[in-house]
């Protein structure tokens, strides 16, 4: 079973002067960028009706037109995993993700994924790429995350989140204490060493990130930050960058530090807190049928609010 595939773009200026390649997998982002740069190659993705190489330069204006022919993705399969549904209509879904549950099946999570999920919840899904999944959380992030229920809707989704017209909002509590909020603009890819990891990098996408002080306490900071892109681990990475760390973070924590004299039940907490102390607090979008703005918030996790109430404690105690 195979689905047919017929899309068409005009290249905007502001994308005008880039590599075929580099330009398709911006506005065809539903894509991989190895499977554009395949169907280049096949001649299938066309420009101004011209069979271009994936390292030709197309300029704005430029009229884009795939035709192309891909396998359904049959192997996945339909599980039933509760979900919190926070919304849902014919167009959208948007669910609140508990901490643990990975997003997408990939090598040692073959299934009881979200997509698994969403296939037995909405089997219609299965007509749509990656089941309607258009931006991803981490396994042990928590919180909102749309999902497109029909192509249509999808290419809305997809152009909206590459217009940055999308507002993700976050909250985490980092390690240090942060003095004033702030901008990260740094480009992120992938570590030159440890492929499985994400760093600052001069050759990687641009990542932008604004955060903002909530909360201070005698070692740590609870912060809200504001996504203007959105690269893999971008937050974690980036507050890393600035030497403020997840509290948590298996992969880009650092050293594990306490505020002195504290109690031990607030360092156990610390040492022990099971995943990054991340969580997707706020979500507003444009409706991909009526265009009205619509939003939605998350509550933060028992797990998150118990950490808080601990730092409060811990901060009062050693006033005066």
């Amino acid at each position: 079973m195979s689905e047919i595939i017929q899309l068409s773009a005009e290249v905007p200026s502001e994308l005008g002067g880039q590599r075929l390649d580099q330009v398709a997998a911006q506005i065809f982002a539903e894509h991989s960028r190895s499977r554009l740069a395949g169907w280049i190659k096949e001649g299938r993705l066309t420009v101004d009706g011209a069979v271009l190489r994936p390292r030709d330069i197309v300029y704005g204006g430029a009229r884009l037109v795939l035709e192309a022919e891909r396998e359904a993705q049959v192997e996945f399969l339909a599980q039933d995993i509760a979900l919190n549904i926070v919304f849902e209509d014919e167009h959208l879904l948007v669910i609140d993700k508990p901490a643990g549950l990975v997003v997408h099946p990939a090598a040692g999570h073959a299934d009881g994924t979200l997509l698994n999920a969403l296939l037995h919840h909405a089997p219609e899904l299965a007509s749509v790429p990656r089941a309607g999944i258009v931006h991803r959380l981490d396994k042990d992030t928590t919180g909102l995350m749309v999902v497109a229920k029909s192509l249509e809707a999808h290419t809305n989704l997809v152009a909206q989140l590459q217009a940055r017209t999308v507002s993700r909002i976050y909250e985490a509590i980092v390690v240090g204490v942060v003095t004033a909020g702030g901008t990260v603009d740094a480009p992120i890819g992938r570590h030159s060493q440890q492929r499985q990891k994400m760093a600052v990098s001069k050759t990687g996408k641009p990542a932008v990130s604004h955060y903002r002080v909530l909360e201070r306490f005698r070692a740590h900071t609870h912060v809200r930050v504001k996504l203007e892109t959105g690269r893999t681990h971008q937050i974690r990475v980036h507050m890393a960058h600035i030497h403020f760390p997840l509290v948590g973070d298996p992969v880009y924590g650092g050293r594990f530090r306490i505020p002195p004299a504290a109690n031990p039940l607030l360092v156990e907490s610390l040492r022990d807190y099971p995943r990054q102390a991340l969580h997707a607090r706020f979500l507003e979008l444009e409706h991909p049928a009526s265009g009205e703005r619509m939003g939605w918030e998350s509550e933060l996790p028992d797990d998150f609010v118990e950490l808080l109430n601990l730092l409060r404690g811990d901060r009062e105690a050693f006033i005066g």
